[in-house]
């Protein structure tokens, strides 16, 4: 075997190409190795942000010595998580379902059937109290694969293993139940509640996830329920993702999750999926409490995505690293986010506003991180450090801003942490959908940045012949056809993008996704949408994606989505595919509603009746923009039509519709000025000619 990773397109894949390890990409040719070699797969799953990723490639996949064993043996095959979703999670299903646990590097030993029978992440190189080396491992593996009388019991464990996991993924409850209502969501945020960290925020007591989720989840209850504490727990999480470590508090955007209960010291890749959802979350507690902080993070994540995480072209690509050089040149985690008094002070050239930056964000010569270095969080309050300095706060505040304008400067010199240029359709489906919002909540500008991004993956992904989405473009190359996380992302995008601008093509985009994925997802036997298409490449189970995790649920944003889609396309049976779907799943749903918030959110506007507002307008006027952005109203389908009956009929045949929808339908402008429709179950407010009435009436009508 050679190892063929050098012409991958995955840019982690392209990391292990000068591996002594023959690596494989998952594929015919590497599977069809392992049968006519009659050798176990050695399977490591991983992504190029990974940070114990890293680690195990430099012990173990760069030792010849291990390369050798893992050559003779096994045929290795490298896959990287973000490509191939699928293979990810039915193998991540089967080292939670045995270990308890997961994460990666995920290393799994299959049959060349590609049944599992040994799993578990990272291997050490010398044993530690409660890890084997890795070594150790590939030759008891080897040993009993080789040994006539042990091998049938790895096969027999493969074979009960490869059962569990189709039964887990694939399958359905027994019973169909009614789909929760809208009574679930206080159920649903009292669990939000339970399980928060009062003292800290967030959920847990020990690593510290972002639950963007979760908060829309809390923030929606409280705009039904009044209920002060649904706000405070929401709000006590974004605060400490705004202050802590979480943030980049020079360049803006958030790293994946922290390590401490405190939020004080991350895992410092950034994810563009954590640097979408979370925004959004902000931006829904700015329009809730008017808190202006919040809406500067927004600004800031998203002026850190433009500048560091945007294509030429448009498209979005998917990850910077946790690793890179430190001042000898070694690769470090986190050597380019944290700080010394004394490089503080070399970079800013005020002493007194490098003081002042230093205590503001604790950079002290301990430090909270390793080598004496800072990891900046908010420590010390502006009105503090301005009643010690016998200064005016907003002097303070400035003096701190053009430290942290110098900070980021002086960063541009160093070494950079490298960059995963895939452009995933899922993830910038995400992005666009935060970039649509806060064109609306923010500035009209963010349509510009949604609107180049959805265009660069209709021109690079999609086949519209086909009706085919794709997952992945890099270097020019597009592979990999799409999950339901891409049809279902990148269509709630190019909905939000429709609802910013008031283009139907983006709607149109929408629609196309949305009947693909009732074609390619749902099955009508099961009554649930599977995360693989019909036609797509046979594993051993066609999974599911119910949970919401660093991702949200595919499953959920998709029944979201067709939800509003319905609205626009009644005929199309997407409304049936939701109904299905929910009360499909309404037990596991009621059963752990955290674990499914996209789903409960999807149950809960089903049942509360979405908020729209359709606009009789040839576009949505500047005053009432304004006026939108400081409402919380969530669910909302902002439509905005043309204001006759004869440009609408254009706007049909664009869409492929036989009739004018019911949300569009007899609303027009009225006395030819500019008319607003507020509707809810079936309900409308009679015409208006203010904004602000019209919403006035859909939060009366509540």
């Amino acid at each position: 075997m050679q190892n063929r990773l050098d012409e991958a397109a995955s840019p982690y894949l392209r990391q292990h190409a000068e591996n002594p390890v023959a690596w494989q990409p998952w594929d015919d040719e590497a599977l069809g190795l392992a049968t006519e070699r009659d050798v176990p797969i050695f399977l490591s799953i991983g992504y190029a942000a990974c940070h114990w990723c890293h680690v195990m490639a430099e012990e173990s996949f760069e030792d010849p010595a291990i390369a050798k064993r893992l050559n003779e043996n096994f045929v290795p095959i490298k896959v990287d998580r973000e490509e191939r979703p699928d293979v990810d999670t039915l193998y991540m299903n089967v080292c939670q379902m045995v270990r308890g646990s997961g994460g990666w590097p995920l290393s799994v030993w299959l049959t060349p059937e590609r049944k599992p029978f040994h799993v578990g992440t990272y291997f050490p190189p010398e044993p530690t109290s409660n890890m084997p080396s890795f070594g150790s491992v590939l030759d008891d593996i080897a040993t009993a694969w080789n040994d006539p009388e042990r091998r049938p019991q790895l096969e027999a464990q493969a074979d009960q293993w490869a059962t569990s996991a189709r039964n887990e993924l694939e399958g359905t409850p027994d019973a169909v139940g009614d789909a929760p209502d809208e009574g679930f969501l206080d159920t649903a945020a009292n669990a939000a509640v339970s399980g928060a960290d009062r003292q800290h925020g967030g959920w847990g007591r020990g690593q510290k996830f972002p639950h963007a989720g979760r908060i829309h989840l809390l923030f929606r209850a409280y705009d039904r329920t009044d209920r002060e504490t649904y706000l405070d727990v929401g709000v006590e999480t974004l605060d400490a993702m705004a202050s802590g470590g979480l943030y980049d508090h020079v360049g803006g955007g958030f790293h994946r999750y922290c390590v401490d209960r405190e939020w004080t010291v991350p895992h410092f890749e950034k994810m563009l999926y954590d640097n979408a959802e979370i925004p959004r979350a902000f931006l829904a507690g700015y329009q809730l409490t008017g808190e202006e902080r919040y809406a500067e993070i927004a600004r800031e994540t998203f002026e850190f995505v433009e500048r560091e995480l945007t294509h030429s072209e448009g498209g979005f690509y998917s990850t910077l690293d946790a690793q890179s050089a430190d001042s000898t040149g070694s690769r470090e985690e986190g050597a380019f986010y944290v700080w010394t008094p004394e490089a503080v002070r070399d970079a800013v050239d005020d002493g007194t506003a490098a003081d002042l930056f230093c205590k503001r964000y604790g950079v002290t010569e301990t430090g909270n991180f390793g080598n004496d270095t800072t990891v900046l969080t908010e420590s010390t309050p502006t009105r503090e450090l301005a009643a010690d300095s016998v200064m005016d706060p907003q002097t303070v505040e400035e003096l701190i801003a053009e430290a942290a304008d110098q900070l980021l400067d002086a960063r541009e010199t160093r070494s950079r942490p490298p960059r995963d240029e895939k452009v995933l359709a899922a993830w910038n489906g995400l992005m666009i959908s935060a970039y649509a919002e806060g064109s609306i909540v923010l500035d009209s500008d963010y349509a510009t940045l949604a609107e180049d991004a959805l265009s660069f993956c209709r021109e690079h992904l999609w086949n519209p012949e086909e009706k085919r989405l794709y997952r992945r473009f890099e270097r020019g190359e597009v592979g990999i056809p799409g999950y339901l996380e891409d049809y279902a992302f990148l269509g709630r995008g190019a909905l939000d993008a429709y609802q910013a601008t008031g283009n139907v093509g983006h709607l149109g985009f929408a629609l196309e996704l949305g009947r693909a994925i009732r074609e390619r997802f749902y099955d009508e036997t099961e009554e649930t949408l599977y995360f693989t298409p019909i036609d797509g490449e046979k594993l051993l189970a066609r999974p599911q994606q119910l949970v919401d995790s660093s991702t949200p649920s595919s499953t959920g944003v998709a029944a979201q989505l067709l939800s509003v889609l319905s609205h626009f396309a009644p005929d199309a049976g997407l409304d049936t595919v939701v109904e299905s779907v929910l009360e499909t799943h309404a037990s596991t749903l009621e059963s752990d509603p955290l674990s499914y918030t996209s789903l409960v959110l999807a149950a809960i506007d089903r049942t509360a009746g979405t908020a729209e507002l359709t606009v009789a307008a040839e576009r949505l006027p500047e005053t009432w923009r304004e006026t939108l952005a400081e409402a919380y109203l969530p669910a909302r389908i902002l439509t905005v039509r043309p204001p006759t009956d004869a440009g609408l009929s254009t706007w049909l045949d664009r869409l492929d519709l036989d009739s004018t929808p019911p949300i569009w339908a007899e609303r027009d402008a009225i006395d030819g000025r500019d008319t607003v429709y507020a509707c809810r179950s079936f309900t409308c407010s009679p015409p208006k000619h203010d904004m602000s009435e019209a919403i006035e009436w859909l939060q009366d009508d509540r």
